[in-house]
């Protein structure tokens, strides 16, 4: 039986860097949003001309091609991490379902970071642009997201942790 780890955390919290670790210890295929996304539109982002609307429609996008593949993956008893954030309740519990409707057992991993620390790390990451930048996060994009990230419940974190 594949397990499906899900990445859950706000902005900057160290998802990539976690789930590129956690990929090599259980021998895992990692689906990460901001790689694709940069890959596949990030020559075509104007901030001057495309708003959050035309972001998420595309990252949407990139998730029907994710699962598609995953799902392949998982009946062939293959470990899958997806990095997506998972910053609401109704993503969770959408991906949490269709996990479990292949037979994998799910895993939430919630990296518990703090505002501060985690601005601190976007401002750096920008400055340094190391193995895991996508593309730049402002201080307007970080504040416009903050706000919309739930943590997970303790229900939800049954059959995974809290990663400080």
């Amino acid at each position: 039986m594949s397990t499906v780890f899900m990445i859950c955390g706000n902005t900057a919290a160290g998802k990539s860097t976690y789930s590129l670790k956690l990929a090599k210890q259980e021998n895992a295929i990692r689906f990460s949003i901001d790689p694709w996304m940069q890959t596949l539109y990030g020559a075509d982002y104007d901030p001057q001309i495309h708003d959050f609307v035309w972001l998420i429609d595309r990252t949407e996008r990139c998730k029907i091609q994710m699962r598609e593949i995953a799902e392949l993956l998982i009946k062939q008893n293959i470990n899958i991490i997806l990095d997506f954030g998972f910053g609401d309740i109704e993503s969770r519990n959408y991906y949490k379902k269709w996990a479990e409707s292949f037979g994998a057992e799910v895993s939430l991993h919630f990296l518990d970071v703090s505002t501060e620390e985690r601005r601190e790390r976007v401002h750096k990451r920008n400055k340094e642009q190391g193995p895991t930048y996508a593309f730049k996060v402002t201080d307007k994009m970080f504040d416009y997201v903050e706000p919309m990230f739930t943590p997970p419940s303790e229900d939800e974190l049954i059959n995974g942790l809290i990663v400080k």
